[in-house]
């Protein structure tokens, strides 16, 4: 069995394709692998050190305003499209599937125009572009939340709800971190607190003010900065409270998994990825969507949660330290609250997803 993955850009539209593969290869140990992205986008990083064969193309996204760039991206598209037929025959895959991201538009036109068999999967509850371009080319359409299944139109006939692949991956992590490693308390109720691996700046700035009403209170916070504001955040911390103790800095985690099962609450922005891992693993949430994203889509992911009770939001620009304590203590102090928002996050979440999904290929291949 041969499948070709691409996806790229970003973590969200990387990850649910790798994780799939991972799925897949447990069941199929003899499955072959080929990611297809470019070489400007995380992938080119991400995938390699993963060990899967990678190949690029050379694609830009299209500008929403006028603009001569927008020549070069149809002069990108075409030659893209060439190169990746070429790339398609090579590999001869059974199927061909698309986590997001403008790279997937010539792959999966070509590899639809060559008759293989073809899905995207929309992580978010708004459609990216690329994947409306390719609705009525391709096989089926994956998703992970309902509201999104309007944005495909007429061509909803090909939609099919299958959840995240990144929700299977992280429920089989059975790791817990020990809060003692980073000096604080396994007794105490956490809240873990981050804008994403690169950081936000507001978010950081709102824990900052907040820190000092955590001194001597019966719960503690975890903040993850990004490297970048790191430095910057700790001196501020540091100055304003020397000694505290239940408020921890770090500039990033690569083991994110371990320490939501140990928290009892996530501050977070509400990128698809972050989601199906809050749902999957039924952690009570606080959402801080970005509002730096096409079509707004992260507060119509959020919305997707909190109409439901399984999270609370906090709009960027209502953001504060005043707000975003307040919010976090109220959470923190009430046990019964938090235990039905973790009973509606599971009954959002698909722990099956990436079974789910590569049975969706098998049908069409």
């Amino acid at each position: 069995m041969k499948i070709l993955l691409s996806g790229g850009g970003t973590g969200g539209h990387i990850y649910p394709a790798l994780a799939l593969m991972r799925r897949i290869k447990t069941v199929h140990p003899d499955a072959e692998f080929l990611y297809v992205g470019t070489e400007r986008g995380l992938e080119s990083t991400i995938v390699p050190k993963a060990g899967v064969p990678f190949r690029s193309v050379d694609i830009q996204g299209l500008k929403r305003s006028l603009s001569l760039d927008n020549l070069k991206t149809v002069y990108l598209m075409l030659t893209s499209v060439q190169k990746s037929k070429k790339i398609v025959k090579e590999f001869n895959p059974d199927v061909v599937i698309g986590t997001g991201g403008y790279v997937c538009a010539p792959v999966l036109y070509a590899a639809s125009r060559l008759n293989i068999p073809t899905v995207i999967h929309e992580q978010n509850s708004v459609a990216g572009v690329t994947n409306k371009f390719l609705a009525r080319f391709v096989d089926r359409i994956a998703i992970c939340f309902e509201d999104v299944r309007q944005d495909f139109g007429k061509y909803g006939n090909k939609v099919v709800y299958t959840g995240n692949p990144r929700a299977q991956e992280v429920v089989d992590i059975t790791e817990t971190a020990n809060l003692t490693d980073y000096g604080l308390s396994n007794d105490l109720p956490t809240a873990l607190v981050f804008g994403g691996s690169r950081g936000a700046e507001k978010i950081n700035q709102s824990l900052v003010e907040a820190a000092a009403r955590f001194a001597g209170e019966n719960m503690q916070a975890i903040l993850i900065t990004g490297e970048r504001h790191f430095e910057k955040v700790e001196k501020q911390i540091s100055s304003l409270l020397p000694g505290i103790s239940n408020v921890k800095v770090l500039p990033y985690t690569d083991n994110m998994p371990a320490l939501f099962r140990k928290v009892e609450l996530v501050v977070c922005r509400s990128g698809a990825t972050t989601l199906t891992e809050l749902t999957a693993l039924g952690i009570p949430s606080v959402l801080i969507p970005s509002p730096y994203v096409t079509a707004n889509h992260q507060l119509r992911n959020a919305e997707s949660l909190a109409n439901n009770g399984a999270a609370m939001i906090i709009e960027e620009a209502d953001l504060n330290g005043t707000r975003l304590y307040d919010t976090i203590e109220l959470l923190l102090t009430n046990k019964e609250k938090r235990e039905k928002m973790s009973v509606r996050a599971i009954e959002l979440g698909v722990p099956d997803a990436s079974d789910r999904l590569f049975a969706v290929m098998q049908e069409i291949m």
